[in-house]
């Protein structure tokens, strides 16, 4: 197929201000990802779409099994869905008080939070 540029659940984005660090979450545009490898601003990123990565999460915040989770851009953490936060897939494992990382499935879709 002529115009295939690639699977679309690794893409290559600029870096977002700041930097990215390796296996650090980032929204670009309407865009969540997880960083293949460390990157300045502005250079070429590959980040994963789709697939379980283990990631921050807000310490108060409480998961179930399935339960949707978000990305806090400013907190740079997983959290209960809410104003503000980028819906990006579901936990897979629970996540109470006090723990600082819970596994999450990416859906792969670009939906802006509310």
């Amino acid at each position: 197929m002529k115009n295939h540029i690639q699977k679309g659940d690794i893409i290559t984005v600029p870096a977002p201000a700041g930097g990215i660090a390796s296996g650090e979450g980032a929204i670009i545009g309407n865009i969540f990802g997880i960083a293949a490898y460390a990157a300045a601003v502005g250079e070429p990123i590959e980040l994963a779409t789709t697939g379980v990565y283990q990631l921050p999460k807000a310490t108060a915040a409480v998961l179930t099994v399935g339960a949707r989770v978000a990305w806090d851009n400013t907190a740079k953490n997983i959290n209960v869905p809410g104003t503000g936060r980028f819906p990006v897939g579901i936990a897979t494992e629970a996540a109470g008080n006090g723990i600082t990382s819970v596994a999450v499935r990416l859906d792969g879709v670009a939906t802006v939070a509310a």
